[in-house]
Parts: C-alpha cells; structure tokens; sequence
C-alpha cells in the first residue's frame, strides 16, 4: 500500500520542482515562456517575455468567450483553453513559445492544453 502525499506537503513540493523548471526555461522577446496554472477548477496560461516582464497573451478557462462552453477541471477545457492561446498569440505575432509545466508532470491538462496550443499553432 502506498501512503498518501499530505495536502499541506504538495505545494512546496511542487514549487521546488517549478523552480527547477525555472532555472533552465526563460522566454525572450523572439522565444517567450507559455506558462501554465492549474487549480482543481480551473487552468490559466500565459505567454511571458521574461526579459521585459510583459504579460504578451493570455487565456484561461475563465474568460468570457470559454466561460460556459468549457469546463477547466478537464481534459477537453484544457485543450480549448491551449487552442485560445494560440489564436491570441498568433494574431499578435507570436508563433514559437518555450513551454513552462509549471511544477506539474507533462500529463493530463497540461499535456492536454499544450496539445491544444500546438493545433492552434504555436510551435514549442
């Protein structure tokens, strides 16, 4: 039997793998960061350019356009939520992205999204 990981222990554990993450993935103007959030309800992305600090595009399961037709807790919104994200950041030039996890295993919705994004457009 395997234990359970305690709720309280998961966080940092994650942050410590995200900043590994980090270390080694930045996004410059040319080659921004995709950066992806998930809660249990919900999952965010971003396109950043590290070395300006600028927010370039943005999509979460929470816009308005998204809002009632998907449900971030899945795969299928997840996908959606990727597809959004390159219809953005393609219409504001941005074709090619680095892909930060954020933490999480390349599983699930984020392998979902980044699947999703990469059908819209965006090369990784």
């Amino acid at each position: 039997m395997v234990a359970m990981v305690h709720p309280a222990k998961k966080v940092p554990r994650r942050l410590r793998r995200h900043g590994r993450v980090r270390r080694k993935v930045s996004g410059t103007a040319d080659r921004p960061r995709c950066c992806v959030f998930r809660s249990l309800r919900h999952i965010y992305v971003q396109v950043v350019d590290d070395y300006a600090g600028r927010t370039l595009a943005a999509a979460s399961s929470l816009d308005p356009d998204l809002r009632g037709k998907v449900n971030g807790g899945n795969v299928d919104g997840a996908a959606a939520v990727g597809e959004a994200l390159a219809g953005k950041a393609i219409a504001r030039g941005i074709t090619e992205v680095v892909f930060d996890r954020g933490g999480h295993k390349y599983h699930g919705r984020v392998k979902a999204l980044a699947d999703g994004a990469r059908k819209g457009g965006l090369r990784f």
